[in-house]
């Protein structure tokens, strides 16, 4: 696979092209997540070369244990079977799912976004091509071609077994998953990430944490959207101030709080809480403020999406109350959001984030792509 993407870089430069072409710009996070140049490619062939490194995960041993005189079980890593991800746009998801799942001996259907049509079309043919040339079905990895109608029908009655549904994209999507499947769904949720500023936290390098997190990528899940200040930070209105300023030199638009309202009174003030629930996507932001660290994590584990959450603060035992007490798949302290990825955090590949809590929360990769089995052998045993 690794050298059939190289040798056909140009036709899925093309294949992009045509799907670019055809895409309304006006979402940009979207249009950022589509684009397949060659600098992804090179990002893909990387991916494969990093799995193919990898351990295999399957028929791991996971505990063995003689029990009822002589009865020995034994737990094992095993396959789930097929796996169905249902993805909008990145066509890299192609790539990296199909990997990880084939690694894991699990068969993959690949559902992609009608914006990718022609380059999800174009690296499938390529997968096609790695299978055929080792004397392998090609049934391995399928890309289903179904709109929106067809995916509903095939959740609801699926013509053949599926073992776990992994829906990789906004809220709408995940919603319609889960409405709709009759098996195992395994939620990549969404971001809407918070960092919160505490009273003794070194604000210079605050503002270096919140424009990363903020503004490196803002397609991605894992940036900020959600910006929590105490007000017991010394002279917090003038590094209110200063946050603003730093935000809008990067063209970050941002929606304040009641209270930051009256120190920024140039910005939007928030009108309805349900923008505390919403991910943004976007060169946009909401800051508040809060009077303690319980009221940050109050504040988070009610309308974060259980993504990643930070805290800056010089404070251990601040910290670590944090970063038990928030619910989210990865708390950091003085560091910025976008560490939650697979490659970021040692993992390698993902298959996707999961903020769901069984089977595993975070990142997706080959070792999180199996599920158990227990092997028992007896020699006539009964149970008395």
């Amino acid at each position: 696979m690794m050298r059939i993407l190289e040798e056909d870089r140009e036709a899925l430069l093309e294949a992009n092209k045509k799907d670019l072409d055809a895409f309304d710009r006006d979402d940009q996070a979207l249009y950022d997540r589509l684009v397949m140049d060659s600098a992804k490619i090179d990002g893909m062939i990387r991916s494969v070369g990093e799995v193919l490194e990898q351990d295999d995960p399957v028929n791991r041993e996971i505990s063995r244990r003689t029990v009822s005189d002589g009865l020995e079980v034994i737990n094992r890593t095993a396959p789930f079977g097929t796996i169905l991800i249902i993805y909008e746009s990145r066509p890299d998801v192609t790539v990296e799912a199909a990997v990880l799942a084939f690694k894991s001996n699990n068969k993959i259907l690949l559902k992609g976004g009608k914006e990718a049509y022609h380059s999800n079309v174009a690296l499938v043919a390529c997968w096609h091509k790695a299978l055929e040339e080792n004397d392998l079905s090609a049934d391995w990895i399928r890309m289903l071609k179904l709109d929106r109608l067809a995916t509903r029908e095939f959740l609801m009655n699926p013509p053949e077994p599926i073992d776990l549904i992994v829906p990789r994209g906004g809220e709408r999507l995940i919603a319609f998953v889960k409405e709709h499947a009759t098996c195992a769904v395994l939620v990549s949720g969404r971001g809407n990430n918070f960092l919160y500023v505490a009273e003794d936290a070194d604000w210079d390098q605050s503002l270096k944490v919140i424009l990363n997190a903020k503004t490196d990528k803002i397609s991605a899940c894992n940036a900020l959207d959600k910006i929590l200040i105490s007000s017991k930070l010394p002279d917090y209105e003038d590094k209110l101030r200063q946050l603003r300023k730093v935000l809008k030199a990067h063209s970050v638009s941002i929606l304040v709080s009641d209270r930051v309202g009256t120190i920024l009174p140039e910005e939007e003030v928030i009108q309805d809480d349900s923008i505390w629930y919403e991910e943004f996507l976007a060169l946009k932001c909401s800051i508040g403020l809060v009077d303690s660290t319980e009221d940050a994590i109050a504040a988070i584990n009610k309308y974060s999406g259980g993504h990643s959450a930070s805290i800056m603060t010089r404070d251990d035992e601040k910290a670590e109350a944090f970063m038990q007490q928030v619910d989210s798949a990865a708390v950091y302290r003085n560091a910025s959001t976008r560490f939650t990825d697979g490659g970021q955090m040692g993992v390698g590949a993902e298959l996707a984030i999961s903020t769901d809590k069984l089977h595993h929360r975070g990142p997706l990769g080959l070792n999180e792509l199996v599920t158990n089995k227990y092997y028992v052998y007896g020699d006539g045993h009964v149970r008395v």
